[in-house]
């Protein structure tokens, strides 16, 4: 984080480092002055992730929270019940179809149709139960966005700058790309941790990102 101070928005807590460290990996960022996206992707049954959320929105600084919006819409409610009405809540996010998906594994799992039908679908699913947002690919953030509306959250992963490599990723987009799609936030994690000067790398990002705002 140190490396990374006055050049990101919010850092991201994912199952790896919650698995190694627990709350405590909140707790220590939070001391630090960190604001947290807590991207744990809650995907159970109702009770047990209305448990879940219950005790992510009991930590310090986080901002965004991730559940599977294919837990469907019990799940989306229990959520939205147990997260609370006070206005410093995180927002939750439902995550509609991962970045690493294509097509063929859609069908691998059983799920017909096109990508971006589906995470059209989910996103809309996500709203009307009370979710705050979505978590999609750049492929569908301008289908999602003319579904559900200006107001409804959009969190981009998956983006690679034009020099970066797609590694699992199947879905990918540049930050410009990405913010032209129209991203409220972008999720960006092996482009600068894997970096030899994280800052700098993670500075180059935004710049694009202005480009496109521009």
């Amino acid at each position: 984080m140190r490396k990374l101070r006055g050049a990101v928005g919010l850092f991201k807590v994912g199952s790896q480092l919650f698995t190694g460290e627990g709350p405590r990996a909140v707790e220590k960022l939070a001391d630090a002055g960190a604001q947290i996206f807590l991207d744990l992707k809650f995907h159970d049954i109702p009770n047990t992730v209305a448990k879940a959320v219950s005790a992510a929105t009991k930590l310090p600084h986080v901002r965004l929270l991730t559940l599977h919006a294919s837990g469907g819409s019990a799940v989306m409610q229990a959520a939205r019940e147990a997260a609370g009405n006070r206005k410093d809540r995180p927002k939750l996010l439902a995550v509609t179809v991962l970045t690493s998906f294509d097509q063929a594994t859609l069908r691998e799992i059983g799920m017909s149709g096109r990508i971006e039908s589906r995470a059209v679908a989910l996103a809309r699913l996500a709203k009307k139960t009370g979710m705050d947002g979505a978590v999609c690919s750049a492929h569908e953030a301008r289908a999602i966005r003319r579904a559900c509306g200006p107001k409804f959250i959009i969190l981009i992963p998956g983006v690679r700058p034009r020099s970066g490599v797609a590694n699992d990723q199947s879905r990918i987009a540049t930050p410009a790309e990405a913010v032209r799609a129209g991203a409220d936030y972008l999720v960006v994690g092996r482009p600068i941790t894997a970096a030899s000067n994280p800052k700098s790398a993670a500075l180059d990002i935004v710049a694009e990102m202005n480009s496109a705002l521009r």
